[in-house]
């Protein structure tokens, strides 16, 4: 089977490919499509370092859409349209007027949105045309956003994933020491803003007992973000991205006192990656793995307690869902997994056609959500009101309409003033001229 990887020149597709040299039953092919020749070149030099030796798996890069799609079985999109420098832009504009420029949480995320949802749709009407039985995974950001757009081409052949609740409720069994395959997550939300409630196995809840056991509760990484009296009055673990609601003014001050922002840092880091490994192709695997590994121990930096709460490197990111997923679908495995779907009526208080992130059942049918406890009022009530904020943001980029993106920005809980909302979008215009033409 052959699997496309659009954004193919990107840093962290070297983690899907080991994934993939490890797991030789599910992808003989793959398809690195990327705007960026250059790009493509570093990362094919690392992926052949990956690769051990007789290993038949297939490495095409290409800079044409439809040759990278022609024959795809899955095709997995992480596209950045703009760069780590529209990244850093976004979060500066915000920061300059006291907002927080958060890419996927912040109204930076908008911005993103605005900018990627067209070349999400033309990605989504290529497929359609050139390999109309593929499945699409999803994880260019803000990935809730992006697989409700491309859903309306697509359908249900779309699904959105992420790493963070799943590594939530791996590293929880593991603090218990329970094999995380045997735990049942009871968890609910939209991409980046979701609680994990429950983790039941054998009758017990680890959620429960850990909110009960301040010891374990506190070798959570969550405990390092949230802090332990929170999480307690919370009564679940949120998703780490909540940290910005939560606590929004920390998280700008805090952002604020760093030498740089986030985006800055992965933009200078990854133009010295690109940059070392074109001038000796020989240092690709290893330039790589020293920069991955400076680029996650200081992921959330800002949010954390001190630098004992790092994240951990072990048991498996995006690329290990990402692999679950297409194994599930192409070999009819069943398994339950957090992804993004459609909810139809999973949830009542949200529309049918809202991407949701739950537990869904996945299998040679693509992914199905499962029944559900509806959240809590005060959940609820930030998952509709961040919902119709990205409803219109998707009609904003469709019909390039920028009195619905001004809305969308008004309404987002993080933008304190109508006033703000409109600076926002003018900053934004200027870092992205032709955003509405």
């Amino acid at each position: 089977m052959k699997l496309a990887i659009l954004g193919g020149g990107g840093f962290r597709v070297p983690l899907v490919f080991s994934a993939l040299v490890g797991d030789d039953a599910t992808i003989d092919s793959v398809s690195l499509y990327d705007t960026s020749a250059e790009r493509l070149a570093v990362i094919v030099h690392v992926l052949e370092q990956i690769r051990p030796s007789g290993h038949p798996i297939r490495i095409e890069p290409t800079t044409v859409l439809d040759e990278a799609l022609a024959g795809a079985s899955f095709v997995f999109s992480a596209v950045r349209v703009g760069g780590t420098a529209g990244r850093a832009a976004d979060e500066h504009a915000a920061l300059d007027l006291g907002v927080l420029g958060q890419e996927t949480t912040g109204p930076g995320g908008i911005a993103y949105a605005l900018r990627t949802i067209p070349v999400a749709m033309h990605v989504a009407e290529r497929v359609a045309a050139v390999c109309p039985t593929a499945y699409v995974i999803n994880f260019t950001n803000p990935a809730g956003m992006i697989t409700e757009a491309m859903q309306t081409v697509l359908g249900d052949r779309v699904i959105g994933i992420c790493d963070t609740p799943s590594g939530l409720g791996r590293r929880l069994a593991e603090l218990h020491g329970v094999e995380p395959a045997r735990v049942h997550l009871d968890y609910v939300g939209l991409n980046h803003l979701g609680w994990l409630r429950h983790a039941t196995v054998d009758g017990r809840d680890l959620v429960a007992e850990t909110l009960a056991d301040e010891a374990l509760l506190g070798g959570l990484e969550e405990a390092g973000v949230f802090g332990v009296d929170w999480l307690r009055t919370l009564g679940s673990l949120p998703n780490e991205y909540l940290h910005y609601y939560y606590d929004d003014r920390d998280a700008v001050a805090a952002i604020t006192a760093q030498p740089a922002t986030r985006g800055d840092y992965l933009h200078e880091q990854q133009h010295r990656f690109y940059e070392t490994v074109a001038a000796d192709p020989l240092v690709a695997l290893d330039a790589w793995h020293r920069t991955r590994l400076d680029r996650e121990a200081t992921y959330m930096q800002e949010a954390r307690a001190d630098d004992e709460q790092r994240p951990s490197l072990d048991g498996g990111g995006y690329e290990r869902v990402a692999l679950d997923v297409m194994r599930a679908i192409a070999f009819d495995e069943r398994a339950t997994m957090i992804v993004n779907v459609r909810n139809d009526t999973v949830l009542p208080t949200l529309p049918p056609d809202a991407v949701i992130e739950v537990p869904c059942l996945v299998d040679a049918a693509g992914a199905h959500p499962l029944a559900t406890t509806a959240p809590g009022p005060t959940e609820a009530g930030l998952m509709l009101q961040m919902k119709g904020v990205e409803q219109l943001t998707i009609r904003a980029a469709l019909e390039r309409d920028r009195r619905l993106a001004f809305t969308a920005l008004a309404l987002h809980p993080l933008v304190p003033s109508t006033r703000l909302a409109g600076s926002l979008l003018e900053a934004y215009e200027r870092n992205t001229p032709g955003l509405f033409s």
